[in-house]
This record gives structure tokens, C-alpha cells and sequence, in this order.
């Protein structure tokens, strides 16, 4: 297939659909661990093609949706400062902290800008020597070379006033969590491909052998989920457990080697803390003593903050798999995009945000 039409094409997945009708057997629950492959399936409906004994569930794949309520006030509070040029990807802007979100800080006067990519703030950095710019530096493995790149290239050229508030968390580690959970039901799991585009796929084996569940590394078109769908299950009907790659187009077994060695040259692995979820040892990116400096938490003082999250808002549940959407009494109601009480309503990969715009 080279043209993106042809992933869509409608009857080809009906015979998809008509192959995992024959093919299951029993009741299978999978798990889509990128946010977007959730809105792709909840755009073209490919659920509703699924026979009834197949289940999808969300899980935790919004990186803007599971950093934490703390690391947003943190944001807030660095970026309420008049010194301070406030660097951010568009998604972040709406999450809600504790008292308000960073459009309520550029709406009082706070210097906050979206842009598309880190060296976009290093740019700044470079033009306004008298100001301090902040790159908020959300994401998972995807866009963890990029940020590397940004601060490498601000030692190497001696760049002192800028710095990132990182808040990089690492797939793998949620995915052990999740089935190590009591009362976990995830039978198999559609990883994220541009992912392991970076990152490859030889991290997913030990969590496949551990836990007998198939892992397959899956695109984000209708076909490539409804084919990765069959592959998973097909696994699960002949008893095997295995990593597999539906997104051979782009996913090579050792993922892109100079991003990787990028990656491990600005970052080390950190615990961090999941909105929703609470802290994974081992699951966050945080920057090396070399690169200490461009620090934004240690910069500005606000390492030690703490915040509690909300309780009405379910994301937590959601971001889990444990609950849907629609579960949430607050969906539709007290919580929209304009007013969410939670980022899986913000982020134009978060869950609730999907089904408000193609399931009300």
C-alpha cells in the first residue's frame, strides 16, 4: 500500500472484520496504548466492525494526559514570571492544574507561546538573551530526540537562558504496570508505532514473555488497527505470546540507533509520576548531571512541589482501561473541551476528547 486511501478503504475492512469473525473463539480484551491510535478507531468506528467477543479499552497513551497536576502548577508558576518566555506544544496550554491552565497565565499577561518544535525555543532563546525561555518538554519516546537535540545544541553553543520542564514518560514500564495490576483483564496489546519507530521493539519481548500476553506494534489507520487486531488475536487463539510488527513500513527491530544514542546521551531514566496512575519506577526521562543546567525545576526552585489531583474527573480509570468515556457522569456536562476537568478531555489525543467529537 502506498497511498493513505488505500488504508482506508472500506472493503477491505469489512474483510478484515469477516476474518476475525471466524477466527475468534472466545472473548479477548486488547489494549490500543497510543492515544492516537484511540481516535482513529474512534473516528472510523473501527470497534463497531469488531465481532462482540472482541473488547478495545484505552489505555495510557496521551502523553499530555498523564502528566501529572503538579509538573502543570509547576508550569504555571514558571511561566506567570516576567522573565520568562513560556515554550509550548498547543495540547498543553488547556490541561488544567490546581488553580488554572497556562492560557489563564498568558491571558494575565504571561509570555506564552505555542510552538511546533524545541529548536523553535532555542531560536528564541537566541534573540531575547535578556529572557529566560522554557520549553515544555512533553512526550514519550517519539519526541524525546528532538528535545535531546535542543538541549545538546544550547551547551554546545553556550546558550545559558534556555531550559526544559521535562516531563517524558517511557511506554514500557506503564504496560508493566497495568498487568501486574490486581484484576488486570488485558489479554493483548496494539503498541504504539512511531514509538518503536525510535525506540524499536526488543524492549517488548521481556514484557511478552513475563506476562503471556502478544504485543503487536501496530500503525494508526483503520487497516493497520484492524490488521494488528487479527494478528493479536490470532495469537491469542493459538496460545502464543509473542512481539509482532504490523508497522513493518516503519518499525525496525532496533528502532532509529543515532536518536536512540541521542536519547542516552542528554537523558537518564527517571520514576515518574502519572496522572491518573501515580508514580512508575523506572517510566520517565529526566536530563543527565552534564545537562543539569538546562533544568527549568531546578532552575526556577519548584522541584518540591507537590499537588493533589482532582476526584470527580475518572481520567485515571479511563487512561487505565477500567472505564470508558461515556462512564464518566461528568462527560458531555460538566466536563467539555472548553471546560475539562481533566487532560483526556484536552489533548487532541486524549480519549474523552475523542468520543466528544465522534460519539455524542
Amino acid at each position: 500500500m502506498k497511498y493513505v486511501d488505500e488504508y482506508r478503504d472500506a472493503d477491505a475492512a469489512r474483510r478484515y472484520a469477516d476474518a476475525l469473525a471466524g477466527l475468534v473463539t472466545r472473548p479477548w480484551t486488547i489494549m490500543e496504548i497510543c492515544g492516537g491510535q484511540t481516535h482513529a478507531i474512534v473516528k472510523f468506528g473501527v470497534d463497531a466492525l469488531l465481532p462482540p467477543t472482541i473488547t478495545l479499552v484505552h489505555g495510557p497513551g496521551c502523553p499530555v494526559c498523564v502528566t501529572p497536576v503538579e509538573l502543570i502548577d509547576k508550569a504555571v508558576e514558571i511561566a506567570a514570571r516576567p522573565e520568562v518566555i513560556f515554550c509550548s506544544y498547543g495540547d498543553m496550554l488547556r490541561v488544567p492544574g490546581t488553580a488554572k491552565d497556562l492560557f489563564a497565565v498568558k491571558a494575565d499577561g504571561g509570555d506564552v507561546r505555542i510552538i511546533y518544535s524545541p529548536l523553535d525555543a532555542l531560536a528564541l532563546a537566541r534573540q531575547h538573551p535578556d529572557r529566560q525561555v522554557v520549553f515544555f518538554a512533553v512526550g514519550f519516546e517519539t519526541t524525546a530526540p528532538a528535545h535531546a537535540l535542543a538541549v545538546a545544541r544550547a551547551k554546545t553553543l553556550g546558550v545559558a537562558n534556555f531550559s526544559l520542564l521535562v516531563s517524558h514518560v517511557l511506554v514500557p514500564p506503564a504496560i508493566r504496570t497495568l498487568l501486574s495490576a490486581p484484576g488486570n483483564r488485558v489479554d493483548g496489546f496494539l503498541a504504539a508505532g512511531h514509538v518503536c519507530t525510535v525506540m524499536g521493539m526488543n524492549e517488548y519481548e521481556p514484557l511478552a514473555k513475563q506476562f503471556r500476553v502478544p504485543i503487536v506494534v501496530t500503525g494508526f489507520e483503520p487497516l493497520d488497527l484492524l490488521q494488528g487486531i487479527t494478528m493479536t488475536v490470532r495469537q491469542l487463539e493459538e496460545g502464543r505470546a509473542e512481539v509482532e510488527n504490523q508497522y513493518a513500513r516503519s518499525v525496525r527491530a532496533e528502532g532509529n540507533l543515532p536518536a536512540r544514542a541521542l536519547i542516552a546521551e542528554v537523558f537518564r531514566v527517571v520514576p515518574r509520576k502519572w496522572r491518573g496512575i501515580g508514580e512508575i519506577p523506572e517510566s520517565g526521562l529526566g536530563l543527565r548531571e552534564e545537562y543539569a543546567s538546562f533544568d527549568a525545576e531546578q532552575r526556577f526552585g519548584v522541584a518540591a512541589y507537590t499537588a493533589e489531583e482532582s476526584t470527580e474527573c475518572i481520567s485515571g480509570l479511563i487512561l487505565r482501561g477500567e472505564r470508558k468515556p461515556l462512564d464518566c457522569p461528568a462527560f458531555g456536562t460538566r466536563c467539555t473541551p472548553e471546560h475539562p476537568l481533566g487532560a483526556t478531555m484536552v489533548s487532541s489525543e486524549g480519549a474523552c476528547a475523542a468520543y466528544y467529537r465522534y460519539r455524542r
